[in-house]
C-alpha cells in the first residue's frame, strides 16, 4: 500500500501492512465481507481465499471483531488524510463542510489512491458493517484500546468546521455524528428499505444533498 495509515497498535497482533501476507488479509477480508457479509465471513474463508492457513491470520488480528475495528479505523484515517488533502487551500467555512460532507458520502474522487485497496468495496462495508464493530458489549473496553479514534478525530475535525461557521452552535460534534451515520443509513434504506427515505436507489448525491441541507439549516438558526 503506497499510502501510510497509521492505525492504533492495540487492533493487531501483528502489523498487517508490515507484510505482503498482512496486506494480502487486509485487501482481501475487505472483499470477502462486502460480498458475504460480516455474519457470513470467516477466517477459514478468508484463509481458503487467500490461499492461506487460518492460523497465520490469528497471527495479525486476534478475532474478526478487531479486524472489523481495523478495517473501519483505516477508512476513517483515510477521509481523514482526503479531508486535509481536499480542504487545505479552502477559505471559506461553508464550502469546507460541502466538500466533507461529498467525501464521507463518496462523493469526491481521491487524487492519489492507497495501493490493492478497493475503496467501493470498502465504503460499502462502513454502510452494511461499520455499526458492528461498536454496538457490542465490549464498546467500553474497546473504546479505552483506541478502538474508534479515527472516527471520533474525522467528527471532530467536521465539527470544527462547523463551529468556525456558527461559533454558538452548541452540538457541532453531535450534528456531524449524526449526518456520518445517516449518510450510510440513507443509503442503506434507499437500497433495501426504500419506504424510509426519499433516497432513489444508490444515490448518493441524493443523500449528500439532504445532509448539507440539514446542517446549513439547523447552524443557521442560531
Amino acid at each position: 500500500m503506497s499510502i501510510q495509515i497509521k492505525i492504533s497498535e492495540k487492533l493487531f497482533l501483528k502489523d498487517p501492512n508490515g507484510t505482503v501476507l498482512g496486506q494480502r488479509i487486509v485487501i482481501n477480508s475487505i472483499i470477502l465481507i462486502d460480498s458475504m457479509g460480516f455474519e457470513q465471513f470467516t477466517f477459514k474463508k478468508l484463509a481458503a481465499h487467500i490461499l492461506s492457513t487460518e492460523a497465520s491470520i490469528y497471527r495479525y488480528f486476534e478475532n474478526k471483531h478487531k479486524l472489523l475495528i481495523y478495517l473501519t479505523s483505516w477508512y476513517w484515517s483515510w477521509l481523514s488524510f482526503r479531508l486535509k488533502t481536499e480542504t487545505h487551500r479552502v477559505v471559506d467555512g461553508k464550502e469546507k463542510i460541502s466538500i466533507a460532507v461529498r467525501i464521507f458520502c463518496h462523493l469526491i474522487p481521491p487524487i492519489s489512491m492507497p495501493e490493492g485497496i478497493d475503496l467501493n468495496a470498502l465504503h460499502n462495508l462502513l454502510i452494511s458493517e461499520s455499526s458492528k464493530a461498536y454496538l457490542t458489549k465490549e464498546v467500553d473496553n474497546d473504546n479505552k484500546e483506541g478502538a474508534f479514534l479515527s472516527y471520533k478525530r474525522f467528527c471532530k475535525e467536521v465539527a470544527a468546521m462547523v463551529k468556525e461557521v456558527n461559533p454558538d452552535y452548541p452540538y457541532p460534534t453531535a450534528l456531524i455524528s449524526s449526518c456520518v451515520e445517516a449518510a450510510h443509513h440513507q443509503k442503506f434504506f434507499s437500497d433495501h428499505l426504500p419506504f424510509l427515505t426519499e433516497v432513489s436507489k444508490g444515490k448518493m448525491e441524493e443523500v449528500a444533498a439532504f445532509l448539507e441541507d440539514m446542517i446549513f439549516r439547523v447552524i443557521s438558526r442560531q
